[in-house]
């Protein structure tokens, strides 16, 4: 593409202006690397980043992900200049109440299409994007493809999760995906080679992607590079700029202050430049610098005239194609609109007695044949979390080919997550993933990204105690599941409780806590599965199934008595071990009743009455956990509750239930002792 390098500096200068003066204004941010990245995203959006000036959220464009939170104020300059935000948004960066965050937050009516910050996790999910893009054309028509653009620095790039992502990208040959990797040599405290000598290019090339270096203030040799990585169909594409931190900052005296630390996180009066004199440098006013020069209006508004035309023969092309399948199409808007076709979880047969893992792979095998834009990921565990229900009938990624619909992402959790994230984000998709759930501590920094996005992908978790058994300690989760909880009582933005968090009590509540997952369109949700076999619950109505749909009250009464002499409340595998205590306490003269509670906060969202019905606050309340005891304390918080308070041991189940004193007999002594009987 021929470039204007003389205007599309200058263009770069204004966004450097914007970004300097929004950190200068809010006296905190990080002006220097969004001044050195301002060449490429310029050059991106004003010549190359496809999307719908008219309408942000159109399905088929191109996506880009900021890797480097920090470097908001570069992209919310750039989107002003696209019409995104207002002058007046950017003078309110990072103060209360305004829509330019500190670090950007999922916004595509402005053109932000991830939250970032956690270095790393960014250009992760632009992974996922790319995939979801190739699943959706593969799956439909090529008339939805797109470019999915990423933005990482040097600090993503040394974030582990990177080396995860770039594996997976490589393998999977994901030729839609073109990263900018912004290499200025210098972080937050110190220059980059006080950390790390390695050679990021052939790295990047070891994993087959497609490696272009050009100098990152070179507008055409950017341009040149993007060119090239257009035309690539084998891989993605890993396009490093080398650029200046801080570049255009001088000192009072006019002197250069480029490339220097301290740029990376302060303002410009506060790191040893010159604001003014650098507004000045850069071409602006210092009296007045939030201007977008004339030139620079005019170059974004031709970019918009060209936008609206292409994008309406865009449209043009994909109506074509709609008018040809119509069902099709209507199945894909009902997708991206998160209205999922119809699933009789009432109908999926499961043998008595089974894990909970176990249901919810025959529930997943549904799934797949009912849920056509489902794709479920797992760590390498598949046939042990039992995504593998989903995978003999989807079947899986490979090189180059996307008609499956299952992600081997390997022993990757902390960017599968992400990268399943990605896939919410791009839209069209339902994103799953499963691995154990003592590895759900690798995966919290990009649940905790789900949450606040309010993503509605769903993680399944198994091996969910204690009694994994002979793995020992270190693959038996015991303080998980409260940490997993806390999330239950965060709110999101909206109000909600920020994630669904299931952890049913056998086969009849898993079907159940399956549809809650997938009907949940507001929040991630978590299925948390057991291993071992769990024995059925007793039916009051004589259909299981019908009871347990009481589970979507978050708790509900397993066995009712009318004046119960106490409340044995739990959940998961306990609830069963409860069941079996109150027939032994039974024998004593103590009447029990029995609840389940798969969801704390759900539970604790509803009426009082409907709470006092299944747990009276004046009745004794035992509960049973084989977690820490404070993971049940929202929902008994006077009575009594066992849990395990250490670490787990290498042993069959059955022998540490009775060594940690979880079998029927032992609690109900406990029970008995509780109750001075």
């Amino acid at each position: 593409m021929k470039i204007d390098s003389t205007l599309m500096t200058r263009a770069a200068d204004n966004i450097r202006i914007l970004a300097a003066s929004m950190v200068e204004r809010a006296q905190s941010g990080h002006p220097g690397g969004a001044m050195g990245g301002a060449d490429f995203v310029n050059v991106l959006f004003s010549q190359y980043l496809v999307n719908d000036p008219d309408d942000p959220a159109w399905f088929a464009r191109d996506r880009f992900f900021l890797d480097p939170g920090h470097m908001s104020p570069m992209l919310y300059s750039v989107l002003h200049l696209c019409g995104r935000y207002t002058i007046d948004d950017l003078k309110a960066f990072r103060s209360w109440g305004s829509i330019t965050p500190g670090h950007p937050e999922l916004d595509v009516e402005h053109g932000v299409e991830n939250t970032s910050g956690p270095l790393g996790q960014g250009h992760v999910m632009a992974v996922g994007c790319a995939i979801a893009e190739r699943f959706i054309a593969t799956h439909y028509s090529e008339v939805f493809s797109h470019k999915t653009y990423a933005f990482i620095s040097d600090g993503g790039v040394q974030e582990g999760i990177s080396q995860e992502a770039a594996r997976i990208a490589g393998y999977l040959g994901l030729s839609n995906l073109i990263m900018f990797y912004d290499s200025n040599t210098v972080q937050l405290s110190t220059d980059c080679d006080a950390v790390s000598n390695e050679d990021t290019a052939m790295k990047y090339r070891a994993w087959d992607w497609n490696v272009i270096e050009v100098d990152g203030t070179d507008p055409a040799a950017m341009a040149g590079a993007l060119d090239q990585a257009r035309a690539e169909t084998q891989r993605p594409t890993l396009i490093i700029g080398h650029t200046v931190m801080g570049r255009g900052a001088v000192t009072a005296e006019g002197e250069n202050f480029e490339g220097k630390c301290s740029t990376h996180g302060n303002p410009l009066s506060k790191s040893g430049a010159d604001y003014a004199r650098t507004i000045e440098h850069l071409g602006g006013n210092p009296d007045d610098p939030w201007q977008v020069f004339p030139e620079v209006a005019e170059l974004y508004a031709e970019r918009a005239k060209q936008l609206r035309k292409q994008v309406a023969e865009r449209k043009f092309d994909i109506a074509a194609w709609a008018k040809l399948n119509p069902e099709r199409m209507q199945r894909l808007q009902d997708y991206i609109d998160g209205k999922l076709p119809a699933v009789d979880y009432a109908a999926i047969q499961h043998k008595p007695n089974i894990a909970t893992r176990a249901a919810s792979a025959n529930v997943l095998s549904a799934l797949a044949h009912d849920v056509d834009n489902m794709i479920v990921a797992s760590a390498d565990l598949a046939n042990s979390d039992k995504t593998d229900g989903f995978l003999k009938v989807a079947g899986a990624f490979k090189r180059h080919d996307f008609k499956g619909a299952f992600l081997h992402a390997g022993v990757s959790e902390l960017a599968m997550t992400a990268i399943i994230n990605g896939m919410a984000l791009h839209g069209g998709v339902v994103a799953a993933c499963g691995t154990f759930f003592v590895f759900s501590d690798y995966m919290k920094p990009a649940v905790r990204l789900s949450a606040l996005m309010e993503l509605p992908v769903k993680f399944i978790w198994t091996h969910d105690a204690f009694r994994v058994g002979e793995d020992g300690p270190t693959h038996e989760p015991v303080e998980q599941e409260a940490q997993i909880r806390l999330m239950e009582e965060l709110k999101n933005h909206h109000g909600h409780n920020s994630m669904l968090v299931l952890r049913p009590a056998d086969a009849a509540e898993t079907s159940v806590a399956w549809m809650m997952a997938m009907e949940n369109t507001k929040t991630p949700t978590a299925l948390i599965l057991s291993r071992q076999n769990i024995n059925d619950l007793p039916s009051a109505s004589g259909n299981r199934y019908q009871d347990a749909l009481e589970t979507r009250r978050g708790g509900y009464v397993v066995i009712r008595e009318d004046n119960p002499d106490v409340t044995l409340v739990g959940n998961g595998s306990e609830v069963a071990t409860l069941v079996a205590v109150a027939g032994i306490i039974a024998e004593q003269g103590v009447r029990a009743q029995v609840v389940s509670v798969p969801s704390i906060g759900v539970f604790m969202n509803q009426d009082d009455d409907y709470r006092q019905q299944v747990i009276p606050s004046d009745v004794p309340a035992f509960g049973l956990t084989a977690g820490l005891p404070s993971t049940l304390r929202r929902v008994v918080p006077v009575g009594n509750i066992f849990g395990l308070d250490h670490f787990g041991a290498s042993a069959p189940y059955k022998v540490l239930d009775e060594k940690f004193g979880f079998t029927p007999e032992n609690v109900a002594k406990k029970v008995l002792q509780y109750l001075n009987r």
